[in-house]
């Protein structure tokens, strides 16, 4: 998905994992950040993390032209430190964090999290939405249900992070929880950290604006 800023170059581009689409949607309308682009690479890249550091180093260069600034709305997200070294010979940052789950939870709280029990297997709001295609399809538990111990045998809980859930996402999440043979805990996290990182950003790109239109 894609949103236009004013032509003439001088707008900011959020390069996005397709999971977070809708929350950063929902925060440029809220904060009428119009001169934010956003662009998405599938979601599905997380089945194969391998894939993303190219898939995001192609889109930079691609839009790099067109845009005056750019950020990356991912974390490592399973890369082992390959995206990291794309965004550093690109001059880009990145969401602070591992994955999207320590970003909408904040650090401290994703910390306390893991201590209490790191077998947790944790939702958002999008992966609740499309739990189904992801991870029953994704892994193909749907054909080989046998395999869910496999996967899942090392979890304990699950943990619903979410956003800005529907009015029946708690009941839906905690039937996946039951689903899976695991204890289940309701977090509301709102936006967490990916509303403070696309602030910065934003201000980021806004502050030699500013100091242009004094001087000018």
């Amino acid at each position: 998905m894609s949103q236009s800023a004013p032509p003439g170059g001088d707008g900011l581009l959020v390069i996005a994992c397709g999971a977070l689409a809708h929350e950063i949607m929902a925060l440029r309308r809220a904060n009428a950040w119009d001169r934010i682009d956003v662009r998405c690479l599938p979601a599905d890249l997380h089945n194969r993390p391998e894939g993303i550091p190219p898939a995001v180093r192609a889109l930079i260069q691609e839009s790099r032209p067109a845009y005056r600034s750019i950020f990356v709305a991912y974390g490592d997200c399973g890369t082992g430190g390959l995206l990291d070294a794309v965004l550093r010979e690109e001059c880009v940052e990145r969401l602070p964090g591992a994955h999207c789950y320590e970003v909408f939870a904040t650090a401290p709280v994703w910390q306390t999290l893991t201590d209490a029990e790191p077998g947790t297997f944790y939702l958002t709001d999008f992966l609740l939405r499309h739990f189904e295609r992801l991870v029953i399809r994704g892994l193909g538990l749907d054909r080989h249900p046998e395999l869910f111990p496999e996967y899942f045998g090392h979890y304990r809980r699950l943990v619903y992070l979410s956003q800005s859930p529907a009015p029946e996402a708690v009941e839906e999440s905690r039937a996946i929880a039951a689903r899976m043979g695991l204890a289940f805990e309701h977090l509301p996290t709102g936006y967490g950290g990916l509303e403070t990182a696309l602030r910065t950003a934003v201000d980021t790109h806004e502050s030699p604006l500013r100091d242009f239109r004094r001087s000018a």
